[in-house]
């Protein structure tokens, strides 16, 4: 029986909002958290430079940690560099995380979708082959926010988050236009789920807000199966899930979220 651990990468606390759903479609799965809170946030840094961080990163860590698929928790690094992670290390599993633009043009109704993303995610060319690929029919406005993953960030460590700066962030994601609304607002990066709950009681009418959390870690089971014997996979094997921080540092309410979410600081 394997023992090999799920990797989930993001580049700071975002992805635990993935983890938490993996967790509970592979309770028997021992689970490895990174976060590159060295490189953060990845908005400040050119494209080249990016890429070869992260494949020199990737590098390290599957030899660390011996993988048994890796979970690219963040927009930005998966539009960037998942092809180029997958060409680096042909043998490894990578499950990347993309704006859910295709299940919202399913879903709406009145064919207003905004994406709420990162501006790195907003400008890649990757997300309007999304859009040019499943949402023709559909108006989709793409808005890039500079400081919503800074106050996700916030919010988790300290508890508490400036409700206004929320609302500011949020508000382009609304349109009217024609007697319609926007019904759907796409969460194009992991951190956002946090502020779910700000973001609707900051919003100027009802939308559905969508998190691909649930449908990433579904699709990481399909790759890696699920073990038999799930009640002997874990306990027996002593071994505890972790967090990795990549600037070897992490404060105290850094750490008290990660033992929240029952992982030892490695």
């Amino acid at each position: 029986m394997s023992e090999r651990p799920v990797l989930v990468f993001d580049s700071g606390i975002g992805g635990l909002t993935v983890l938490r759903e993996a967790r509970v479609l592979m309770p028997d799965r021992r689970f490895v958290y990174v976060a590159d809170d060295a490189a953060f946030p990845y908005g400040a840094w050119d494209e080249p430079g990016l890429r070869g961080h992260i494949l020199n990163l990737f590098g390290r860590l599957l030899d660390r940690f011996q993988p048994e698929i890796s979970v690219i928790a963040c927009n930005t690094a998966s539009t960037l560099v998942i092809d180029a992670l997958r060409e680096a290390f042909p043998g490894h599993p990578f499950v990347g995380t993309v704006p859910a633009i295709k299940p919202a043009a399913e879903r709406t109704r009145s064919g207003l979708v905004s994406v709420l993303a990162t501006p790195g995610t907003v400008k890649r060319q990757y997300t309007r082959d999304l859009i040019r690929q499943w949402a023709t029919k559909c108006h989709v406005r793409l808005i890039g926010s500079d400081r919503l993953a800074g106050l996700a960030e916030i919010y988790m460590r300290d508890g508490f988050v400036n409700e206004d700066a929320v609302r500011a962030e949020i508000t382009p994601c609304f349109v009217e236009h024609e007697g319609r609304r926007t019904d759907i607002v796409v969460l194009a990066c992991t951190h956002y789920p946090f502020l779910v709950n700000r973001m609707r009681k900051t919003a100027p009418w009802p939308v559905d807000w969508l998190d691909p959390a649930e449908a990433i870690a579904r699709r990481a089971l399909s790759l890696i199966g699920a073990k038999e014997n799930r009640e002997e996979a874990n306990p027996s094997s002593g071994e505890k899930d972790l967090a990795v921080f990549t600037s070897g540092k992490a404060d105290f309410p850094t750490r008290r979220l990660m033992q929240g979410f029952g992982l030892s600081i490695a």
